[in-house]
């Protein structure tokens, strides 16, 4: 009972003590596809309201919506977070206001809406993120400093680098806290099926000592492909409502970032990507992860956003073009050819529906017969790979 969860922990942080009379409330919503989250927001909405408050939701998505206000609206309102679902205003600027500086001078940037609310309740899943290890990741805290950062502040922070970004999120999140009023968060974590696996209400004061031990949850519960030494992994679809690049690295074990260290696991020659998710909006940021793409995927590419995104995090090389393929049937035989595979029957490859969706995955007959982890079920026969007429991959 996800909604019955999130109002007891609602309760259990005090909320109507928290909110008085006629405040205005600003509720944050993010730029990734989470499990429940338009129920679990409307339940935080309607409790504020209960409360006495005036909700109203705001986007904390750094420069992703192609970095503007209008794009930053449509991005909620395909996760269900618009107007007509949260039954509340649904406000969106790309403007900032500087709160002064870090002790090394680094500034201090928050959404202006932000700042001109009466409270503001941060909600989010807490993840391990797909470019740097810290205390403090994808989550509530990097939503406060890096979400409502908007586009200025997300590309001052990534201006620092993947080590930069895991001192800055705790720092700037430390202070803002200070000087923000805000309310209560909501931290997500998820289990290996992208299911909602627990719900925590946090207090401002606990923000930066309560999601640690989330985080260290997620890491446990973070999907993965339990086979190992694939030759092609074919990922059917890639976006940002996936994972920020599009592709969790953590789950590829590929990072393709200057001084960060390559996974071992689960060991990847080659990736092909099929397409972009209907709900990423042609951002195909994290394209350069793959070796290999369709042409159906290239022109799905929304170059305004894709490089708008790219440009804040500063990976430009996770914005790379990767080779370009007529159809499923070339790019897979391109690829067996770089692998200096003649017979396909003898490849290890590995097919899953996008890196969220891993608890079912298309195994080749080599790569399973090597595949003895514990976890791994068979649960069909091996066969063929099959394409249409147009070289669709069935």
């Amino acid at each position: 009972d996800v909604v019955g969860t999130v109002n007891e922990q609602l309760h259990a942080c005090d909320l109507a003590e928290r909110i008085q009379q006629g405040q205005r409330i600003a509720i944050t919503g993010g730029s990734r596809g989470i499990a429940n989250i338009s129920a679990i927001t409307r339940t935080v909405v309607d409790a504020v309201r209960a409360a006495g408050g005036e909700p109203f939701v705001i986007p904390a998505m750094g420069s992703h919506g192609g970095a503007t206000a209008d794009g930053q609206k449509e991005v909620l309102d395909s996760y269900g977070l618009g107007e007509a679902d949260m039954g509340c205003p649904v406000e969106a600027t790309m403007e900032v206001v500087e709160l002064g500086q870090l002790e090394d001078d680094t500034p201090i940037y928050v959404n202006r809406l932000a700042l001109e609310a009466d409270g503001i309740i941060v909600v989010n899943r807490v993840k391990p993120h797909t470019s740097f290890r810290g205390s403090h990741e994808s989550g509530v805290v990097k939503m406060l400093t890096i979400g409502l950062g908007c586009h200025r502040g997300a590309s001052m922070a990534h201006a620092q680098g993947a080590q930069g970004l895991a001192r800055l999120v705790p720092a700037l999140g430390e202070a803002l806290l200070g000087k923000l009023n805000v309310v209560a968060g909501i931290a997500l974590v998820e289990n290996a099926y992208d299911k909602t696996a627990s719900v925590t209400a946090l207090r401002p004061e606990q923000f930066l000592s309560g999601e640690p031990p989330l985080l260290a949850q997620a890491r446990i519960n973070m999907p993965r492909i339990l086979a190992r030494n694939i030759d092609l992994l074919i990922v059917d679809e890639m976006g940002k409502n996936i994972s920020g690049t599009g592709m969790d690295t953590n789950v590829l074990g590929r990072m393709m970032l200057p001084g960060v260290k390559e996974p071992d696991e689960p060991g990847v020659s080659r990736i092909f990507v099929r397409r972009l998710s209907d709900k990423t909006h042609g951002n195909a940021n994290g394209v350069g992860l793959a070796d290999v793409i369709t042409r159906q995927l290239f022109d799905e590419i929304d170059f305004d956003a894709t490089y708008a995104n790219a440009f804040t995090s500063t990976f430009l090389n996770r914005a790379y073009i990767p080779i370009i393929k007529a159809d499923d049937r070339e790019a897979i035989a391109s690829m067996f050819e770089v692998l200096r595979i003649d017979d396909g029957s003898n490849a290890r490859v590995a097919r899953i529906v996008n890196t969220l969706d891993v608890g079912e995955i298309h195994l080749s007959e080599p790569l399973a017969r090597t595949s003895d982890h514990p976890d791994l079920q068979r649960i069909g026969e091996f066969g063929q790979m099959y394409f249409d007429e147009s070289g669709t991959l069935i």
